[in-house]
């Protein structure tokens, strides 16, 4: 009776202090509600150039000799068959016949024009297929894709390995999932967005709980390493009940990992959304209820938020590597450290080599010319100062250790962060004050509650915001 008495007075207490972390997100929502990156690469894309010495990075990759180390590998398949409406991903929404294989012809011709860099020569010990949609690829289609890159790439069969596809649920059959295995994938990623029948209807996505549910237990029997759900919050018919069912649905499938978005409503950039009727959207304020909602029950369920929309069980890799210091943020989203340098092949694929980030053609219709007629797909890039790498390291330890040190990371370039950083110090004052930050021994740590605005805090050593073209529209940060 006595222990029952304790566990009684935990539960209490946890229940106490998650409603009064929830009160204070909602208090504290309108004064930090503003639009701002997400910061999977900083600069950001944006900021890339097209006067960069594209012919310059091609070199630099050539001549590579850091062969012992590690390197990362996105793929970009931008088709999908339907237009979800809610989409603002680089993609091109066809069923014409032909398509993928042309696509195929020109990732040959890319992959080929790469054969023989120093680059090549690195173990590819992270692989991410993204779009778009990949399994719009037939099955054939998607193993010659991993045969295209093995014999361009040293793939490797290491149970360390991280080699994750994205799937729409609608698109793939059971025996699919049994080849994405065969093919070496051991990471799912599931495009749920919301199991609500008037939402997914409103956004043009309609899967059944049923199928995903099957799904599920298919990659479970195939022994798949990780699986993760893709959530949206904001979308048009969202309730705090529609939202807790559908997270009812997701917490019984039990994934690994979920990610939760919040959804943002630009249809001036993206015109897929102007079919959206913007009157059954949520207000700014339910839209905060509603992440607040969600951060409470999925962590009532046992999963962590780690950082930027990404929650994950206690126990996952990812929870692991960031007590270790090894979590790292990238174009792929959050991933075990396995490699500073990412190459990306494809329509838009970014790539991040030393202090270089580069770009393909972000038309489809550009890339695939260029491609197939033996030329650079390459667009634009940027060279990254001192500052940049600086600002970077700080950005990405507020995202991934979500504690930073401006004197050790300063002291890496030979600077005093007391003169270098005076304004950005000034600025963190008011995070402390707000309960968001602790001043610590060695630095800054970030709060639970500050966990719910740390893009509001990246953006203060963000150098390059205020030069964001006036035509990129970011989406808010909570």
């Amino acid at each position: 009776m006595v222990r029952l008495n304790q566990s009684l007075q935990v539960a209490k207490t946890m229940t106490q202090r998650t409603d009064e972390l929830q009160s204070e997100i909602e208090r504290l929502g309108p004064k930090y509600q503003k639009s701002g990156p997400r910061y999977t690469s900083y600069p950001t894309a944006p900021h890339l150039s097209e006067q960069f010495p594209l012919a310059e990075f091609e070199t630099h990759c050539a001549q590579d000799t850091r062969i012992t180390q590690p390197l990362s590998l996105y793929v970009h398949v931008p088709f999908c068959r339907s237009i979800c409406y809610y989409c603002g991903c680089n993609k091109v929404v066809t069923r014409k016949p032909g398509v993928a294989q042309e696509y195929l012809n020109a990732l040959s011709n890319e992959l080929q024009r790469y054969r023989d860099w120093g680059l090549n020569q690195r173990v590819i010990t992270q692989l991410h297929w993204g779009g778009g949609t990949p399994t719009y690829l037939s099955d054939a289609e998607l193993t010659q894709l991993m045969h295209l890159i093995a014999r361009n790439y040293r793939l490797t069969d290491s149970p360390d390995r991280e080699y994750s596809i994205e799937i729409d649920p609608r698109t793939v059959t059971r025996e699919t999932i049994a080849l994405l295995r065969g093919l070496g994938f051991n990471r799912l990623s599931l495009g749920i967005q919301d199991f609500d029948p008037l939402v997914q209807k409103a956004i043009n996505r309609l899967q059944s709980f049923e199928w995903v549910s099957e799904l599920t237990q298919t990659i479970r029997e195939h022994g798949f390493k990780s699986l993760s759900f893709d959530l949206i919050y904001g979308l048009p018919h969202q309730t705090e009940n529609s939202i807790q069912a559908t997270l009812d649905k997701v917490i019984e499938l039990a994934p690994d990992r979920i990610a939760c978005y919040n959804y943002a409503h630009l249809p001036a950039r993206f015109p897929s959304q102007r079919a959206i009727d913007r009157l059954t959207l949520p207000s700014a304020t339910q839209r905060l209820r509603l992440h607040r909602y969600i951060d409470a029950h999925l962590q009532n369920s046992g999963y962590l938020l780690i950082g930027l929309d990404h929650y994950v069980k206690a126990d996952d890799e990812l929870a692991l590597a960031q007590r270790e210091g090894r979590l790292q943020r990238n174009f792929q989203g959050y991933s075990l450290k396995t490699a500073d340098d990412m190459m990306g092949i494809g329509h838009s694929a970014i790539s991040q080599i030393g202090n270089m980030i580069v770009q393909n053609e972000r038309s489809l219709e550009d890339y695939l010319t260029k491609t197939l007629n033996k030329r650079s797909p390459l667009s634009r890039g940027l060279h990254l100062s001192d500052d940049d790498l600086l600002r970077r390291d700080i950005i990405m330890d507020i995202c991934c250790q979500l504690e930073f040190s401006l004197a050790d990371i300063c002291a890496r370039y030979g600077i005093d962060p007391d003169i270098y950083l005076q304004r950005e110090i000034n600025e963190l004052h008011t995070f402390i004050r707000d309960g968001l930050l602790i001043s610590t021994q060695t630095g800054y740590r970030l709060t639970d509650l500050g966990r719910h605005f740390l893009r509001n805090i990246c953006m203060v050593f963000d150098a390059w915001l205020e030069r964001t073209p006036i035509e990129v529209k970011y989406s808010k940060t909570v």
